[in-house]
């Protein structure tokens, strides 16, 4: 089930599909996105982070109001991944 964490990376999808630019493999994404483009934070960003890190995933887009979430995460995968923070 998709919930509005889905948001930022249906977007992505969308624009991937519009724009013809392949978004890469190894890329995790979560968001809300509102009509108007802003980025919200979401919940589980830990249990988001260890799933993508355990299907390989090396690279996170986070909403940047999460970025305290990422103080939960374990420090070898905090530092194994690339995190992005978007707004």
């Amino acid at each position: 089930e998709d919930g509005p964490s889905a948001g930022v990376t249906m977007a992505t999808a969308l624009a991937s599909l519009i724009t013809g630019r392949v978004v890469h493999h190894n890329v995790a994404m979560t968001g809300e996105i509102t009509l108007r483009g802003q980025v919200l934070p979401v919940g589980g960003i830990k249990d988001k982070v260890l799933a993508a890190n355990r299907f390989g995933v090396d690279t996170v887009i986070l909403p940047s109001r999460n970025e305290p979430d990422l103080e939960d995460i374990p420090s070898d995968i905090r530092k194994a991944m690339t995190k992005s923070m978007t707004q």
